[in-house]
């Protein structure tokens, strides 16, 4: 074991390893309570049981599938390197594509399982390389931005702390109730705990909000802390049956597909080189294994899917790991143990509300945010669609739109400032297909 991972060369040892794969699941273990809230529209009331996906189903398959993409990125990758359903991609999915365009979560599922057969293809192909490159950093850096801003906005939401006003759109909600008390409690207690630089501290905030919320009876107490596995019936293999639908086939599910898989692509590349870098890992700009680490994350977003969750991705959380000693994919062997322990555990994670999971929503869009200071806004040209991108995916409720509206843009001020020769020719075809899709789509 020591020899494949390479112990001795990265100066390592199995007890750095062991605490640096506990503290990535610490710092990432919000994922377990966040995901199945967001997929099942928790936070939106008056909802069709229909049209919600099973809340136990969807808990199995976050934490299965963040332990099966962390093991293959463990063993073939062998990065430090741990996975679960994205944050922002599963926004996208319930806010945008469920609940904003009333397509069902079957179809849903079905696009995440297409676009994670198309990256697993891009990958072997070596076209995924290709597509990032061609993309300018700058709307890179806006495009998490801009997620970051979305899901801040839904932590906001389901918080009460901005609510619907038919005179401005949005408004302060009423901060006297007790539930937003209890999400603005959480907010300060996890803020507090990231300034001092505590590992796990979205994990933490959310246990001691718990606590509170159950001494003021704003949380129901668990009746069990351990229990048998929830089913994963209602949700294995939907994604399937929606292939089998001809409503499925349609421009728009296209365009569903693509934002998935682009967003995917830059979500796991640039955590991929940020964690590796973090670890010493890059050598004359070379990242050592770059196609088993992309492949894994393909593996993953295709299982997760299969599964029942949307799409799997690498977790910028592993850095946390990574500077308590993990060095290699031993450490995220031990965070995906962690995760199928987990599964054991769901009466204590059940009770955690909206409230509770808001300030993990708002610190995690605070932290994306922060690619802001990468964009030259000294240049009009680019920062023009670099702040489209941003600005419209919380002010339309969709990411997809964000994206489109920036890639429209970037070519038409490029061209206009003389730098034709900057625009590569994918931006091109991403132009005219943006555009095909709010002319036909919208």
């Amino acid at each position: 074991m020591q020899k494949y991972f390479m112990f001795k060369e990265l100066g390592t040892n199995y007890r750095r390893e062991i605490i640096g794969g506990i503290t990535t699941f610490l710092a990432m273990a919000y994922i377990l309570v966040v995901n199945p809230l967001t997929l099942t529209l928790a936070s939106v009331e008056d909802l069709p049981d229909a049209l919600r996906m099973d809340y136990g189903a969807v808990f199995v398959a976050t934490a299965l599938a963040a332990a099966i993409g962390s093991i293959v990125m463990g063993l073939l990758g062998k990065y430090p390197l741990a996975l679960a359903p994205g944050m922002g991609l599963n926004a996208f999915f319930a806010y945008t594509v469920v609940l904003g365009s009333g397509i069902p979560w079957q179809h849903a599922l079905g696009a995440v399982l297409i676009s994670g057969v198309f990256f697993f293809l891009l990958t072997l192909t070596g076209l995924r390389e290709k597509i990032i490159n061609a993309i300018p950093i700058e709307l890179k850096h806006a495009v998490g931005a801009g997620i970051g801003l979305f899901i801040t906005f839904v932590g906001l939401q389901s918080a009460g702390i901005i609510v619907n006003n038919d005179a401005t759109l949005v408004g302060l909600g009423d901060l006297t109730a007790g539930p937003t008390l209890l999400a603005i409690f959480g907010i300060i207690v996890t803020v507090i705990m990231m300034t001092r630089g505590i590992n796990g501290a979205v994990f933490y905030g959310m246990i001691i909000t718990v606590i509170v919320g159950m001494i003021f009876n704003l949380i129901q107490t668990p009746e069990k802390i351990v229990d048998t596995v929830p089913s994963l019936e209602p949700t294995f293999g939907a994604a399937f049956s929606s292939l089998t639908d001809s409503s499925f086939y349609t421009m728009g599910m296209l365009g569903i597909i693509l934002t998935f898989l682009f967003v995917d692509f830059f979500d796991n590349a640039g955590t991929l080189v940020a964690v590796a870098n973090q670890a010493g890992m890059i050598k004359d700009n070379k990242l050592p294994r770059a196609g088993r680490a992309l492949l894994a994350d393909s593996v993953a977003t295709t299982v997760g899917a299969v599964l029942g969750t949307s799409t799997t991705t690498s977790y910028i959380e592993s850095s946390a790991g990574v500077a308590a000693g993990a060095r290699t994919g031993f450490a995220a062997l031990v965070t995906a143990a962690l995760f199928i322990l987990s599964l054991f555990f769901f009466p204590v994670l059940s009770v955690v509300t909206a409230p509770v999971t808001a300030p993990a929503l708002i610190i995690v869009g605070v932290l994306m945010v922060s690619s802001l200071g990468k964009i030259d806004w000294s240049k009009f040209e680019i920062a023009v669609p670099a702040f489209l991108t941003m600005i419209a995916m919380p002010l339309t409720y969709s990411i997809a739109t964000g994206i489109a509206v920036g890639f429209i843009f970037y070519p038409i001020t490029m061209m206009v400032k003389g730098r034709t020769k900057e625009i590569h020719p994918i931006m091109y075809f991403f132009f005219v297909i943006f555009l095909l899709y709010f002319i036909f789509l919208q």
